[in-house]
């Protein structure tokens, strides 16, 4: 009966060895994947956000003329003195090479056409009315929209991604603006200044967001 259960007991006892592991086996591998995740930004405590509020403020104010096409030229000068003072604020605190060359490009464009409007409304004065019910409640929704659009975005204190994020905004509301000055307006030069925003701004935006798409930090 001994001989039976040292039998029994001696695989058991070689089983429990061959299951314990030697210090010279091979350790498993771990890696720590860290994932920053951009944090939201106060919209009053942003510079951006600063310029974009303050440029809506005095649209919002704007005293109109009733007349389409120098409302139009008068509120796309306000919107486009925006969209400077961004580009500007880009170039000041901003660290990426392509955002600083979008903000130079923006900067160089909308001075121009700014003098072409100033050009525009200082040349005609008593323009026709027609339509300007429509322009105007269009153009209102537009900024309404834009005002919204803007309070949405995720601001994150890092210049160039709150300065792509905006002009996204900017330029769209300016696209709709243009679009409807082409539907209302009567003069044929500020027309044709309404179609080339709509063609250059549609662009960037495109841009805008190709930049964004490929230096999101997620």
């Amino acid at each position: 009966m001994k001989k039976l259960t040292l039998f029994l007991a001696l695989p058991f006892a070689l089983g429990v060895f061959s299951c314990k592991k030697s210090s010279s086996d091979p350790q498993p591998v771990t890696e720590t994947v860290t994932v920053t995740k951009p944090i939201a930004q106060a919209h009053n405590e942003n510079n951006m956000m600063k310029i974009m509020h303050s440029m809506m403020s005095k649209m919002d104010t704007m005293k109109m003329a009733m007349e389409v096409d120098k409302d139009f030229a008068m509120m796309m000068m306000l919107h486009h003195q925006g969209a400077i003072d961004m580009a500007n604020e880009e170039l000041k605190s901003g660290d990426n090479a392509e955002m600083k060359a979008m903000a130079n490009k923006i900067i160089a464009a909308q001075t121009k056409e700014k003098a072409d409007l100033m050009e525009f409304v200082m040349m005609h004065t008593g323009m026709d009315t027609t339509g300007s019910k429509e322009f105007h409640m269009e153009m209102m929704d537009s900024m309404h929209k834009m005002g919204e659009a803007a309070d949405l975005r995720v601001i994150t204190g890092d210049t160039d991604n709150d300065f792509a994020n905006l002009m996204i905004t900017h330029h769209q509301a300016a696209t709709e603006n243009a679009q409807s000055e082409i539907d209302h307006g009567h003069h044929t030069d500020i027309k044709t200044m309404a179609k080339k925003m709509i063609k250059d701004q549609q662009e960037e935006i495109i841009e805008l967001q190709g930049w964004l798409l490929k230096n999101k930090p997620y």
